[in-house]
């Protein structure tokens, strides 16, 4: 197989390359979309990471593709749809450890509740002193987990650990687990209105996109805290906006953001000779999140430890074996 390997790593190269000893591989330090006029007829598998969006216009640059193993959970940056017109399989890596977004998550959390970056950048400043920095406790406090997944089913655990009580949204409620883990399953709006943490762990797809919206956040808990380690696009920005300007929130902990990938290329977007006004109203509402001083915004890593990226590795070396004997293992529909 001709692989085309995307966005990786110095040290992937050798990793990849000692466990794939017989496959032909080509290593890219960008996404598909740094290398717009790459093209190869030969390649038959391409193994992305989630900034490199493949949609028509990328599969028409490899007519000979049969395999897009991508190194994520998440799948939105491919087009399914156009892969199944092209009898393109997709897999991807279901789970390389629920602890590690889960305790990012929490160390959001952690870090909005105890005002520790606001602290330390005051003693960077040079004033040694606690006052205006009095935090809340986690115990007793209700946390409203939205997604009872792996990640989220870590997080009910964690939250456990701290003496919350935990109330849970999923769209297939799993009651063993809830008996298990002693929480209880109620609706996306009571979950709004009783927590005062919420902390998302869905995927995102068309019946998650703005599942936090202008129109239910504010049923939010006046004074509550919204976790998002998801995707950026399950929670309309202008309307997380408008909840911490009018102080129904009163506080975020963001890895992800709505067209972040436009943060990652602002120039590109503001040159386009056709930008698209609702992308460019977004990135200027991020900029918003940014600079505010109740916010804290990381760019995408819950999953950027040393284990989990292995663990990822591992498991889409896995699956190019599996696709190349003929098996394709975690497959996407």
């Amino acid at each position: 197989m001709k692989i085309h390997y995307f966005s990786g790593e110095a040290w992937e190269e050798e990793f990849v390359r000692t466990k794939l000893p017989n496959e032909e591989i080509i290593f890219h330090e960008g996404s598909i979309a740094a290398s717009p006029d790459f093209t190869d007829p030969d390649a038959t598998v391409l193994c992305p990471f989630i900034e490199s969006h493949i949609g028509e216009a990328e599969l028409a640059r490899f007519p000979a593709l049969k395999f897009i193993a991508t190194r994520s959970t998440g799948f939105d940056h491919i087009d399914l749809a156009a892969t199944k017109a092209h009898n393109i399989i997709v897999s991807n890596v279901p789970f390389y450890g629920e602890n590690t977004v889960a305790e990012f998550a929490f160390g959001l959390l952690l870090a909005l509740s105890r005002r520790i970056i606001e602290a330390d950048e005051s003693v960077r400043q040079g004033l040694f002193s606690p006052v205006g920095f009095r935090g809340f406790d986690l115990a007793d406090k209700t946390i409203g987990v939205v997604g009872t997944g792996h990640i989220g089913a870590h997080i009910i655990r964690m939250a456990n650990g701290f003496g919350m009580k935990v109330i849970g949204f999923d769209a297939y409620p799993n009651t063993e687990l809830a008996q298990k883990l002693g929480f209880s399953y109620v609706s996306l709006e009571e979950l709004l209105a009783s927590s005062d943490i919420v902390t998302i762990h869905v995927p995102y797809n068309k019946d998650t996109h703005h599942l936090i919206n202008k129109e239910n956040i504010g049923n939010l808990k006046k004074g509550a805290y919204l976790i998002n380690t998801a995707r950026g696009a399950i929670v309309e920005t202008e309307a997380l906006i408008e909840a911490l300007k009018s102080g129904i929130l009163a506080g975020a902990g963001l890895d992800v953001l709505e067209e972040e990938g436009d943060m990652a290329d602002e120039i590109a977007l503001l040159t386009n000779p056709h930008p698209k006004e609702a992308e460019l109203k977004i990135a200027l509402e991020n900029h918003y999140l940014i600079d505010h001083p109740r916010v804290i915004v990381t760019p995408h890593l819950a999953f950027n430890t040393t284990e989990a990226v292995e663990r990822i590795l591992d498991t889409t070396i896995e699956n190019i074996r599996a696709f190349s004997a003929g098996s394709p293992t975690n497959l996407v529909s």
